[in-house]
């Protein structure tokens, strides 16, 4: 028997009518929404979700702020017992503050969150723009007396505090300290070839031909001997520009320059390293490269006597050199060439003095690992070996002979994002692990290397702050756990970890995501993936303050489910990871793609038929692209202060990942050359005084997107920089989650809701 067609349309227009009243969303939603923002969940409804020590001059412990329900406090530690008291007495300070104030002061919440520690037992801190002095030992409260002033940058006092160094008339000069009598060194200087300064990546001027603020840069030898500085040359650099519509009492719009090289340019500042020796103010200009102002040579004082150690990376990134600087006999030593076949962007090196040794931090077998480099045999060795990743060198203890360093991926059987800190004995080359717990931990050691702070946790495991002995690891003090039962109680939980596989069929990938409180697994709920593929960092959520500081959990009560993925390409991997994204930025969404269609298959509630992305800069660049190198499966995008095209951006970033000289491949991965493939929703958002990625490149893609006839959205934030701040803040994340709400859930979004 045939079902008649007129009550089948019925059913079916009945039942989209139902599905659509049953995801709708109400101002309650939105405002629970509001309620997982970061600003109003860190230290309210999460407490201590990670602990900054400060650490005493003396070495006898540090000082931290801890926060409770409705109340914060300052205390201290003392070694090596580890006991903890009040930094000072709350009240009495309160009371101290209250009088000079003349307005109530609640002693369980004292209007300053940061202290500097000055001398005999005073700290200073800052309310209403004056400066205070509390006395720790006394509980009381002055107005600072002393000058807070910290110069106006354009002077340099040498270390032995005989001379003063000073640009004028764009030279270098010198004046003594004891007879006032100033010296000019540098001879040839003038207006754009400038001697003592440095380039301001944010230096803007006013106007076609304003000036450039005023800047001085000099290095001091440690014996004030010798003064390194540059010569830069902006006589043939080009500029970038910015049109600034904000100001409410112009009516005209400001036009705003600064210097800013594209990839490729040969037209850029330059940088000549240029010495000066203070006793016979000559000069001294060696052998060294004339750098550009994305691949200047920086400096690093020797031990010994009129030398230095000099790094510096050539155009397209892929050598590195570190050589020494002889400057008595204007001579340059080779040290250390690194080089790559695609590109090295970690290279890190520090200088050990009393071994005469470098160590260096190099991918050269394929894992970032540690060598040394002894200046005296010029012979490297190997420090560690083993398919890990070296995130960093933390310190080095000069009379125990001990390197700190922390490190990913050691053990296979943990998420391979999860840093660890060990300790590495240059003499007998043991390393040892100082963090068991299986977790992602952030540490600062204490000025003498003895103890190191550590907060340690993990995407669903609150922070634990304690103290460790640097020596074995072992816990002195367990100074905090983070308190997220407000959290909890609500109905929150942390997101879920996933894993899927790379485009090479074996290699392991991780992605988390994130699920609204009243999530319903008889629902189908639509994805949003929020991402940042920039090739220098990585998105899993290793800790516990990451996974509620990114806000993915205020997007998913809307109800969608919110997912981060790091594919290959991204960094704190193997080499060869790594390199799936160099020369091939283009295909950086591979794995998110695989992933999601993956989960789509595995859970009837993820929806991988109605997918969206938004990211920021570079993650900017990766909401863009989905749309457009994957129409058919991302179909809202959200993509704001985004690098659409790279040979647009500042050249550093794209010579680095998509290689020197600039070639046919830029072209292939612009998002501006492939407007014509947009089939979903897309809404370009830039400021427009974002000096870091010129919004050229948003209007170059919306222009594209006119000519093919390409259906978008486009709102530019006129006073806004790279970032948005405050009411423009909100005013884009409203905007966001609604273009969201609207097109990739389909229902009808609220803009009036409250967002306090």
């Amino acid at each position: 028997m045939s079902f008649p067609k007129f009550l089948f349309g019925i059913l079916v227009i009945a039942a989209i009518s139902c599905s659509s009243k049953t995801d709708s969303l109400t101002e309650q939603d939105y405002n629970r929404a509001v309620s997982y923002l970061f600003s109003n969940i860190n230290n309210s409804k999460a407490l201590n979700l990670h602990i900054e020590p400060y650490w005493f001059k003396d070495t006898r412990g540090f000082w931290y702020l801890e926060y409770e329900k409705d109340a914060k406090f300052f205390k201290k530690s003392i070694f090596p017992e580890g006991e903890t008291s009040l930094l000072f007495d709350h009240e009495l300070v309160a009371e101290e503050l209250t009088n000079l104030l003349d307005e109530y002061v609640d002693p369980y919440d004292l209007p300053f969150s940061r202290l500097m520690e000055r001398a005999d037992h005073n700290f200073r801190f800052r309310v209403k723009g004056k400066n205070y002095l509390i006395n720790i030992l006394e509980n009381t409260v002055e107005i600072d007396p002393e000058d807070l002033s910290q110069g106006n940058g354009l002077e340099s006092v040498s270390p032995d505090g005989k001379w003063i160094a000073y640009t004028q008339n764009y030279n270098l000069y010198i004046r003594s300290v004891a007879t006032g009598r100033a010296q000019q060194l540098s001879k040839g200087g003038r207006k754009n070839y400038e001697y003592g300064t440095s380039y301001g990546w944010y230096d803007k001027m006013e106007g076609e031909n304003g000036d450039r603020p005023q800047r001085l840069s000099v290095n001091w030898s440690p014996d004030s001997k010798w003064i390194q500085t540059n010569i830069v040359d902006f006589r043939t650099a080009e500029k970038m520009y910015l049109l600034d519509w904000s100001k409410d009492e112009l009516f005209k719009p400001k036009l705003l320059s600064y210097y800013r090289g594209s990839p490729g340019d040969t037209t850029m500042v330059l940088v000549q390293p240029v010495f000066y020796n203070i006793e016979t103010k000559n000069e001294v200009i060696t052998d060294l490269p004339i750098g550009t102002h994305v691949n200047g040579v920086s400096f690093r004082w020797h031990e010994k006597p009129n030398t230095l150690l000099a790094q510096y990376a050539e155009r397209g990134y892929q050598k590195q050199h570190i050589v020494l600087v002889d400057l008595n006999r204007n001579q340059i030593i080779p040290l250390v060439e690194e080089t790559s076949s695609t590109n090295i962007d970690n290279f890190e090196y520090r200088y050990l003095s009393p071994r005469n040794e470098l160590l260096m931090l190099s991918e050269r077998n394929g894992w970032r690992q540690m060598y040394s480099f002894n200046l005296d045999t010029k012979t490297t060795e190997s420090l560690t070996d083993g398919a890990y990743y070296i995130d960093q060198i933390l310190e080095f203890d000069k009379y125990e002979n001990m390197v700190y360093f922390s490190a990913s991926g050691h053990d296979n059987a943990r998420n391979t994002y999860f840093s660890h800190t060990f300790s590495l004995s240059l003499e007998t080359k043991e390393i040892k692990l100082l963090t068991p717990e299986n977790a992602h931990h952030r540490v600062e050691f204490s000025q003498d290397n003895k103890y190191f702070f550590d907060n340690y946790s993990t995407y669903n495991t609150p922070t634990k702050s304690v103290l460790r002995r640097a020596l074995d690891g072992a816990v002195v003090q367990e100074i905090s756990h983070a308190d997220v039962s407000e959290l909890t109680e609500q109905g929150w939980s942390p997101p879920e970890a996933f894993e899927s596989v790379g485009r090479d069929g074996k290699t392991k990938i991780y992605g988390a995501m994130w699920k609204p409180t009243n999530f319903n697994s008889s629902k189908k709920y639509p994805v949003i993936d929020h991402s940042y593929t920039g090739p220098h960092t990585q998105m899993f959520p290793r800790d516990f303050r990451t996974v509620l500081a990114r806000n993915n959990q205020a997007l998913a009560e809307l109800g969608f489910i919110v997912v981060m993925i790091d594919g290959m390409g991204s960094s704190g991997r193997s080499k060869e990871f790594h390199n799936y994204s160099y020369r091939n930025m283009g295909k950086n969404l591979t794995e998110h793609v695989s992933a999601m269609k993956e989960l789509g298959n595995k859970y009837s509630w993820f929806d991988a038929d109605r997918v969206g992305i938004f990211g920021h800069s570079a993650g900017g660049f990766d909401a863009g692209h989905a749309v457009l190198e994957f129409p058919d499966f991302y179909k809202v995008s959200v993509a704001s202060s985004a690098d659409h095209d790279f040979r647009m951006e500042k050249a550093w970033w794209p010579e680095m990942y998509m290689g020197w000289p600039v070639d046919s491949l830029y072209h292939e991965v612009s998002n501006i050359t492939m407007a014509g493939n947009l089939k979903g929703k897309l809404l370009l958002v830039h400021g427009g005084l974002d000096d870091n990625v010129n919004p050229s490149a948003t209007f170059k893609l919306a222009e594209a997107l006119v000519k093919a006839d390409k259906e978008f959205d486009l709102l530019i934030l006129p006073s806004q920089r790279h970032g948005y701040g405050g009411q423009h803040g909100k005013y884009f994340t409203k905007k966001r989650w609604n273009y969201f709400v609207e097109h990739l859930k389909g229902v009808e979004p609220i803009w009036d809701f409250e967002w306090d």
